[in-house]
């Protein structure tokens, strides 16, 4: 046998023992995300940023979200902000589900084909029933912005702002067919600033909530997790639930805590509302105004009321608003219909002297 036979049998029989040598690269566990709004994008971003990790042992196999729906000035009908962010990383159109109810067995036939070994939920907006809950092997988790079994329901960041807690923030828990009420894989908790707006909040806990889901994955998937999940106390448990636009009217027979409270609550949707009178002594007219309150704090001093307890002030920036209880509530923000916020310096100098009367 020449030399030049026994060279080349030399380099294609090690070639081939340094290919069998490799091991093969493992299959990534396929998770399955829902969530619909801009908040629920945070998680989705934390997921695909995790994912392309080299060492990531899971990928975003699919996407659950809310039906396009008229949204934003120009009413057009648009997919969900996390739709729109899978589609922009590259998901493929086919692998983001949109059904109207999580229970359509269309969908729960393709969700069976992606063979999901774990599901996440974070804002999703639909109730997932037991043949939705039974086909990912380890389960759903859900990220929920409260201190479970604390606040429940639809709205636990508003509902926690009316109540004026000074403590709130996220749990990472399984979903079960009960609402919010599947034990808990972890939390974090937060102090609460006295100014801060329900967006804002909303905003800071899931981003809080999706370097959670990110920390807890390993333990999730290999099962530890549902070892050390601590079941919840259903008798500590408090209700959330979903706000009715009609709560946005401001009574002002309430103190001014609960009122500032309520603003910081429903900030963003629905807002809050209140209806003043502008009377111009002039010429004797009145007109009744409906004002979104936009931004308040209390008011440290009631003197700036005069014994005009029916009539609304003005002091350094603020519209004074006598309230219940002997208390006072400054407006520093307002919104006229169909215009944009201004400030309250802004609004009273458009009165030109009209006097402004509590409704």
């Amino acid at each position: 046998m020449n030399s030049a036979l026994m060279l080349r049998r030399f380099i294609c029989v090690n070639a081939s023992a340094t290919l069998s040598s490799v091991a093969p690269s493992p299959r990534k566990k396929p998770l399955i995300f829902l969530g619909s709004p801009q908040v629920s994008v945070t998680v989705l971003e934390a997921l695909f940023d995790a994912s392309s990790a080299p060492n990531s042992s899971f990928e975003v196999a699919g996407i659950v979200t809310q039906p396009p729906a008229r949204r934003d000035r120009g009413r057009k009908v648009l997919p969900s902000p996390v739709a729109q962010y899978a589609l922009e990383k590259g998901l493929p159109s086919d692998l983001i589900f949109s059904p109207e109810k999580a229970g359509d067995e269309a969908f729960l036939s393709s969700l069976r084909d992606l063979q999901p070994e774990l599901c996440v939920t974070a804002a999703y907006g639909n109730i997932l029933p037991t043949k939705f809950l039974n086909i990912p092997l380890h389960g759903t988790v859900n990220i929920h912005p409260s201190l479970l079994p604390l606040y429940r329901g639809a709205a636990p960041v508003q509902r926690a702002l009316q109540d004026g807690v000074q403590e709130t923030g996220v749990s990472l828990a399984f979903t079960v067919r009960k609402l919010d009420a599947g034990a808990v894989i972890a939390s974090e908790s937060f102090q609460v600033d006295d100014q801060i707006k329900a967006p804002e909040l909303l905003s800071l806990l899931f981003s809080e909530g999706s370097k959670l889901l990110i920390r807890e994955l390993p333990s999730i998937f290999d099962g530890s997790a549902k070892s050390k999940a601590v079941p919840q106390d259903d008798s500590k448990a408090t209700l959330a639930p979903k706000i009715a636009p009609d709560e946005a009217w401001l009574s002002f027979d309430q103190e001014a805590f609960i009122l500032h409270n309520k603003v910081r609550a429903f900030a963003g949707w629905p807002g809050t509302r209140a209806k003043v009178l502008v009377l111009d002594d002039k010429s004797g007219q009145q007109n009744e105004l409906e004002l979104k309150i936009i931004t308040t704090r209390i008011c440290q001093s009631t003197e700036v009321l005069n014994g005009e307890q029916d009539y609304v002030t003005f002091k350094k920036g603020s519209l004074v608003f006598s309230c219940g209880g002997g208390t006072a509530l400054e407006v520093l923000e307002v919104q006229l219909p169909g215009k944009k916020a201004i400030d309250a310096t802004a609004f009273w100098n458009g009165l030109r002297g009209q006097k402004l009367k509590k409704l």
